[in-house]
């Protein structure tokens, strides 16, 4: 059934220095000179690097190994007889698990005291018995609804935590906003929006960015004399996906009547009045993004794609 078992692993903050300073000794001159620890660096450097070392000699199991940074990841072209497994931190496995289609994914934490691990359910000592278990069909799988976006020049963008389609600046974004019924196949009307940006967020990130504007909205609920906003709860497989509109903006060109919603047997449609400079990313990862300027509308809801996470 599998033939290949790809390690993802990612940069460490010291391997990120070093690449921008060019040394070792002048990325630690610049922490020291900035009052940090260049030894913490150091102990997360070498923890990360002793446990990817010691994880492809324990998985060593009889499967071809190929050993993927997460910058590559985007352009690999994983085949179905893949398992894959991603070295922490939690980012990296939400943003593997985009890519990987219907193949099984095992989290692992290589530092748990530094990561809390929410999507890294094994420690490196367990990795092993989780990748056999896998390999045998007896693992246990959480499917995770997944969020995707289509533009309607053919791009398509996939998301575990969340969708943000806005201004790639801190200018405000310019669109026009309705909710679409897929199964009555009409929807509500058109809404010129003016606003920091949309985003679409699914179960798994109901907890992250979500989560933040909730509490922002609830400050400012209590501040003025109103109840408190309860969060929106959901589960990993919850097939609905909650839009928010962020600091929606009344004008006498835009309106804010569509600012948070459900989307569930339903599309979020955004069609594009911004020149340049508009964009779609998701999971915060900026620099992979899809443009979205004028005339480009973007249909928004759940995905069929499935992400499979070992548990």
């Amino acid at each position: 059934m599998f033939e290949k078992l790809v390690i993802v692993t990612r940069k460490t903050r010291l391997q990120g220095l070093i690449e921008r300073f060019n040394t070792r000794a002048q990325a630690k001159f610049y922490l020291e000179h900035a009052g940090l620890d260049f030894a913490d660096y150091e102990k997360e450097d070498d923890t990360y690097r002793r446990a990817v070392d010691h994880l492809q000699g324990a998985l060593a199991v009889g499967l071809k190994v190929q050993v993927l940074e997460r910058a590559l990841v985007p352009t690999y072209l994983f085949a179905a007889t893949d398992v894959v497994v991603a070295v922490g931190q939690d980012g990296l496995v939400a943003n593997t698990a985009k890519y990987v289609g219907a193949q099984p994914l095992l989290g692992v934490n290589p530092d748990p005291s530094r990561f809390d691990g929410q999507l890294l359910p094994f420690q490196v000592g367990e990795a092993r018995a989780a990748l056999l278990a896998t390999v045998a069909g007896r693992a246990k799988v959480r499917e995770v609804t997944l969020a995707e976006a289509r533009l309607s020049d053919g791009q398509r963008l996939l998301a575990f935590n969340e969708l943000f389609l806005g201004a790639q600046t801190h200018v405000s974004a310019q669109y026009r906003l309705r909710v679409a019924q897929a199964k009555k196949k009409t929807g509500g009307g058109w809404e010129r929006q003016s606003s920091s940006g949309v985003i679409v967020s699914t179960g798994a990130g109901s907890t992250g960015w979500l989560s933040s504007v909730c509490n922002m909205t609830s400050g400012v609920a209590r501040a003025l004399g109103g109840a408190a906003i309860q969060p929106v709860q959901m589960r990993w497989e919850d097939e609905r996906l909650f839009f928010v509109v962020r600091e929606p903006f009344v004008s006498r060109h835009s309106t804010a009547g569509q600012t948070a919603g459900w989307l569930a047997g339903a599309a979020l449609e955004l069609e594009s009045l911004m020149p340049s400079g508009g964009v779609v990313f998701s999971d915060g990862i900026e620099q992979d993004f899809l443009n979205f300027n004028s005339g480009v509308v973007a249909t928004v809801g759940p995905a069929a794609q499935k992400a499979r996470l070992v548990v």
